[in-house]
């Protein structure tokens, strides 16, 4: 990738992904809530941010997101669902992609492979979905993905080399996860080689896909 604008580039995996793309000679391009005041669930906000960008960009990666609301955790259960909680996560991790996406064909080269890539989270498959709870969490990366694959469809149609796909970082040992009922966790480094593995192999026969750090398709 000759340039990239990774969009949530001061938090965990975002920061290591910015910093292996430069590392490679990559021109990155790096926004973000604590380096520019990004509130993207704020169309004017995403606007102002996004429209400052000139582009084209080979490389579109959006790494933001939330688990659960500051001072909150995932529900467990139906009755532990708060209205305006779950509004705040769907608004972050679901409107916020989308407000996001409709800046990408623009920033995007007309021709030449390009790559708009979006984490979500296995969490959001509702095929693999066992053990239930998280319900906020669960349903606004489910609304992502959904997001994603439906401007995969838009985007093809005016960028023939543009892929477009969600993908599932793995589990990744930062503040965000700390509430994870997960043992195995990689670090934010080594998470960003492996998407940026699946990033370099990808090609637009795969656009519209939701894929997992080891380039295998998640069921929706």
């Amino acid at each position: 990738m000759q340039r990239a604008l990774v969009i949530g580039a001061s938090g965990g995996v975002g920061a290591a992904i910015a910093t292996a793309l430069a590392s490679r000679g990559a021109e990155v391009t790096g926004v973000s809530r604590a380096q520019d005041g990004l509130d993207v669930t704020d169309g004017a906000s995403v606007d102002r941010i996004l429209g400052a960008q000139t582009g084209p960009f080979d490389l579109i990666l959006v790494a933001t997101g939330i688990l659960s609301p500051r001072g909150a955790s995932p529900e467990k259960s139906l009755d532990q669902i708060v209205a305006a909680q779950m509004a705040e996560v769907m608004a972050v991790n679901a409107i916020g992609p989308a407000l996001i996406l409709r800046h990408a064909s623009r920033l995007l080269p007309r021709t030449g492979r390009s790559v708009v890539a979006v984490l979500t989270a296995r969490v959001g498959s509702i095929g693999d979905n066992r053990l239930g709870g998280w319900y906020s969490y669960r349903a606004s990366k489910a609304a992502a993905n959904q997001i994603v694959r439906t401007a995969a469809i838009e985007i093809g149609r005016r960028h023939k080399e543009a892929t477009v796909i969600a993908l599932h970082p793995g589990t990744v040992a930062t503040p965000f996860t700390s509430n994870y009922p997960v043992h195995r966790k990689v670090t934010p480094e080594i998470a960003a080689e492996n998407l940026l593995r699946v990033i370099d192999g990808i090609d637009p026969a795969r656009t519209g896909c939701f894929l997992d750090w080891a380039g295998n398709e998640v069921p929706w």
